[in-house]
């Protein structure tokens, strides 16, 4: 499928800059890379609600752990692990 965006005046110019600059060959490369960083944010938008649905059922299963002051930093840190992987 081949697809046609009509760009505003402004994105047009925004576009020309960048290839003048030497940051995109051309108007096709300056386009393709908002639509991959869209990509990448839809896909870990959608490994978040995953994750959101897991830790749901899990709520309701009873498997929940309390946080508090002393547990704090040993959550931080598996959080951070968990971001990470991606």
């Amino acid at each position: 499928m081949e697809v046609h965006i009509v760009a505003t005046p402004e994105q047009e110019a925004f576009i020309c800059e960048g290839i003048a600059g030497g940051r995109f060959a051309t108007a096709e490369d300056a386009a393709r890379e908002p639509l991959h960083l869209w990509v990448e944010r839809q896909r870990r938008r959608t490994e978040l609600l995953i994750e959101l649905d897991a830790a749901e059922a899990s709520f309701a299963r009873g498997e929940s752990r309390r946080v508090g002051p002393e547990s704090i930093t040993e959550f931080i840190a598996g959080v951070k692990r968990r971001g990470t992987r991606s």
